[in-house]
């Protein structure tokens, strides 16, 4: 920058203005600074003004316009077309003030099927092809809305959204569209701004309702169950999405790719030649570039054996007839056309739209909230609309019924008086009226006095005051305004739905099955004679501390329930048994089964020998190095293992610790090796210890003592003790009794130890069956012999010292046992 002598550069910041010859002040600035302002300016007005949709309607401004200019010139799906150039002057001259081509530009993507999955407006002409031919000029061609754009306008005269003045100020035009039809998921937009892109994909109408009915009933619900619902993008020109990886990523963080693959099917034809017949197309394919490419791959010899190459698509669909010389494998051939040309592409999505004016990138559950948000809105602002029209129109006809009570009086009066101000006033102060219902009554026609019209008056105002409690009812509850949104949707469905166009395949490098299965927690129940289920958790609701229980498992007479387990379905579960090996299967691979059945045998999905049996069950994400596996024996031993020494998976399974003569593996827990570990017996002995105090050992160890016990007890739980002063050591005995123990209660010891007691066991309340780390927003579940289950809540199980005999917990029948408890963390009920 020159140096100038009238420029202030100190380091006050300040800017000297300096005055002119003339008398205009200059205030110099940095260019820096003004290329900066002006730059950021121009990219917002690009952001917000033209290539971002509104995350509510899903439309850019100059689509919002052309709709809503359509509407107010009468150019509905029941009216005659229009020419697009007449159109198009509407737009530029009330609302949009740039050049005609844009706008016409964009009227015909509304036409084009092949653009947009549900059109917005009705076409008669040239509007181009897939082959990249432009549309005839606006003058040739006529247009008129769709009967679904209704759907996007409906209301709007309701003062169900905001209006601001068109550029120049003579009019008005409103910020949003009502969209009773979820736009932007259904049809989709792609827009370049300054800085950032938006490329929504378009998808199938009838599962985008079920997915935001699905929302309405369960607000929680999960990306996952939506996916149930929405499969992914339904393209107006059909086509094949390849594996769901990129949709699941798209729906999780709002940003994904998917591969797109057209529809190809091989044909035999004579002399054992063959052809390749292309039905479908990547969504914004050009056909003509397409088969262009294919011919500039052939004449270069990179794809050898195409003998002929046709063109016969005609207005029943698209057919590209690829013929090959003799000798030539088709499947080869095809697969060379999806690497080198636009047979397959890859679409990038990007959901990003604007949220209250700003560009936000949105998942799945977020464009469907804002939808319903939005939804809300109107609908609450309708409402209100209607009940003041309503509470209006019954105010007038409160004043024509007062008129038609006292018509003799009011008549004479009329006609006695000179002026209509004078009878206004003196009905007004006669018949306690207001103006507006004195002018009603003045207005009113003789043949109003009629018996029938009086009939009709009253009809009228018995109605509207039910109408009037109707909308006040609306307008107060969230839940009636969610109904009239399903019913809403349930009749878009009705009306515009159709079949999915686009198939998803799974693609050779994706686990598709993994990728359908919902996350979601599980119980896993065992029963003693080898058999396992899987059920949500939800299945069991709470009950209240000395509940009998729900019937769980129709057990046979010498089968009862061993174990019950909480686990996500996307989990790995590790199977250890009682003579120290380990089985490892995917928890969605368990089969699930109903509440009373008794599930799968274990031998159909493991390789068990006849008398072993599962004694613990470990969920984990992954293998990591930072976790470990700390087991307990029957007869005191523990050792810790690193848990990714378990990452191989074997059908046989593998040893996870070596066990002495008789002594069997009863329990197994998951450690990050920093905690303090308590053992239970079941005659109620209790040891704490360092986890630090036992070093980590290979998968073929025996480990180390734990406790020392006498000879008629045995281990029969462990858990970690945690440093939340929320936790406690919940501990359960065989005759339904329970209670909590604070861990301060147990002094830490050195393993190898005899213990403390935990709880006083006596014939009332039996041995101990299982100790939990609980907290007292937790649930847990205990099942008993016999199959009977129940669920409470942890808080409602009393707090009390270590010497004493628990609270029953659960009425248990005659000869009947507690044999499993599993505890429900909060948020694995969610």
């Amino acid at each position: 920058m020159a140096e100038n002598d009238n420029y202030n550069d100190d380091n006050s910041g300040e800017i000297d203005v300096q005055e002119t010859d003339t008398g205009e002040d200059i205030s110099p600035v940095l260019i820096e600074e003004e290329m900066k302002k002006s730059y950021i300016d121009y990219a917002m007005s690009v952001i917000v003004g033209r290539a971002l949709p509104d995350a509510r309607d899903g439309l850019k401004p100059v689509h919002r316009r052309i709709l809503y200019s359509m509407k107010e010139a009468g150019i509905t799906y029941d009216k005659p077309y229009k020419k697009s150039a007449r159109v198009v002057g509407d737009v530029l001259g009330k609302f949009h003030p740039h050049g005609d081509m844009a706008v016409y530009d964009s009227l015909v993507r509304m036409v084009q099927e092949f653009s947009m999955r549900y059109p917005l407006v009705d076409g008669q002409g040239n509007f181009g092809s897939i082959d990249g031919d432009s549309a005839a000029a606006m003058r040739y061609t006529e247009v008129r809305m769709e009967k679904i754009s209704e759907e996007m306008l409906v209301d709007i005269d309701k003062e169900t959204v905001p209006f601001q003045p068109n550029y120049d100020g003579a009019l008005t035009e409103p910020t949003v569209l009502p969209a009773k039809l979820p736009n932007l998921i259904v049809n989709g937009s792609t827009g370049i701004a300054v800085g950032m892109a938006t490329n929504i994909p378009p998808h199938n109408l009838k599962e985008v309702a079920d997915g935001l009915l699905m929302m309405i009933d369960n607000p929680d619900v999960s990306i996952p169950e939506l996916r149930t619902a929405i499969k992914g993008p339904d393209f107006p020109t059909a086509g094949t999405i390849l594996g769901t990886e990129g949709i699941k990523s798209a729906y999780e963080t709002g940003r994904g790719r998917i591969k797109i693959r057209s529809v190809a099917d091989i044909e035999e034809m004579k002399n054992d030649k063959h052809r390749i017949v292309v039905s479908e197309l990547p969504y914004q394919v050009n056909k003509a570039n397409l088969i262009e490419s294919i011919a500039s791959l052939v004449r270069d010899k990179k794809i050898q054996g195409i003998s002929d190459l046709r063109d016969e698509s005609d207005r029943e669909g698209i057919r590209i007839v690829i013929e090959l010389a003799r000798n030539t494998n088709p499947n080869v051939i095809l697969n060379q056309l999806y690497k080198h040309t636009q047979l397959q592409v890859t679409y990038g999505i990007i959901n990003l739209a604007l949220v209250d004016g700003v560009p936000k990138v949105l998942n799945l559950y977020e464009l469907l909230q804002i939808y319903l948000n939005h939804r809300m809105d109107v609908i609450q602002k309708r409402s209100q609309y209607q009940l003041r029209k309503a509470e209006e129109r019954a105010h007038i006809l409160d004043g024509l019924k007062i008129c038609l009570g006292n018509l003799d009086e009011v008549i004479s009066f009329i006609r006695n008086s000179k002026t209509t101000p004078e009878a206004k006033e003196g009905l007004i102060e006669k018949f306690q009226l207001d103006e507006a219902q004195a002018k009603a009554i003045l207005d009113m026609r003789l043949q109003n006095l009629t018996a029938i019209e009086q009939d009709k008056i009253e009809s009228e105002y018995n109605e509207l005051v039910e109408k009037i409690a109707d909308l006040k009812e609306i307008i107060a509850s969230d839940s009636r305004k969610y109904n009239i949104i399903k019913d809403e949707l349930t009749e878009l469905k009705e009306n515009y739905a159709d079949e999915r166009r686009t198939d998803i395949q799974s693609s050779d490098e994706e686990l598709s099955e993994e990728d359908l299965i919902p996350e979601e927690d599980v119980l896993i129940t065992i029963t003693n004679s080898g058999y396992i289920k899987r059920l949500p958790v939800t299945t069991y609701s709470k009950q209240h501390r000395g509940g009998r229980g729900v019937a769980g498992i129709n057990v046979k007479d010498d089968d009862f329930v061993e174990d019950v387990f909480v686990a996500s379905t996307r989990d790995y579960l590790l199977l250890f048994t009682n003579k120290g090996r380990v089985n490892c299967k995917k928890v969605y691979e368990i089969p699930q089964g109903s509440k009373q059945s008794r599930g799968k045998a274990l031998v159909n999905l493991f390789e068990l020998e006849n008398d072993e049996a599962v004694s613990s069950m470990i969920t984990v994400k992954e293998f990591s190095d930072d976790w470990n596996l700390l087991m307990a024996t029957k007869y005191g031993t523990v050792k810790k293992t690193p848990l990714s020494s378990f990452k191989t998976r074997k059908k046989s399974g593998l040893i996870a610790i070596n066990l002495n003569e008789n002594d069997e593996l009863v329990n197994v827990i998951l450690t990050d090796g920093q905690n303090d570990i308590i053992l239970v017996s079941s005659t109620g002995k209790a040891i704490r210890f360092a986890e630090t105090n036992v070093r980590p050992m290979g998968r073929a160890a025996q480990g180390v003592r734990g406790i020392r016990l006498n000879p008629d007890d045995r281990i029969i739980s462990m858990d970690t003790i945690s440093d939340d002063e929320n936790a406690k050591l919940l501990t359960i005995t065989q005759n339904g009794y329970g209670k909590r123990t604070k861990f301060e209660e147990y002094r830490r010891m050195n393993r190898g130890g005899r213990g403390v007691t935990t709880i006083q066991m006596t014939p009332r309340n039996g041995p101990v069956v299982n100790v939990k780390t609980v907290r007292d927003d937790d649930d847990i579940v205990v099942t008993s012999y016999q199959g009977l289950v129940i669920r409470i809540p942890v808080k409602d199980i009393r707090v009390q010292g270590r010497n004493t005999q628990g609270v029953k917990i659960m009425n248990m029948r005659e000869n009947d046992k507690v044999i499993g408890v599993a505890r429900i963390k909060k948020d694995d009920d969610n």
